[in-house]
């Protein structure tokens, strides 16, 4: 489960080894709560227990991080 390195705060963004074969997108986790946004265009995938203030920054830190995240996303995935 690789971890998206450097990226400051209390969430860690990651990916599963076995969803490649899914459009490109990002886990988030925090304590209990995950969510999965879509990255091409970012877009809430799914919420389990985040606030709608909480998804607005984290979506804001995922547009922040964009390109990080799309390296990291190939460098695991292969493009």
């Amino acid at each position: 489960m690789p971890t998206i390195p450097d990226i400051p705060g209390p969430h860690r963004l990651f990916f599963y080894s076995f969803d490649c074969n899914e459009p490109k997108h990002v886990h988030v986790r925090r304590e209990s709560m995950t969510c999965k946004f879509w990255i091409e265009p970012v877009t809430l995938g799914y919420n389990k227990g985040f606030k709608a203030n909480e998804l607005n920054r984290i979506r804001n830190l995922i547009f922040d991080n964009l390109d990080r995240i799309v390296e990291a996303w190939n460098e695991h995935c292969g493009e």
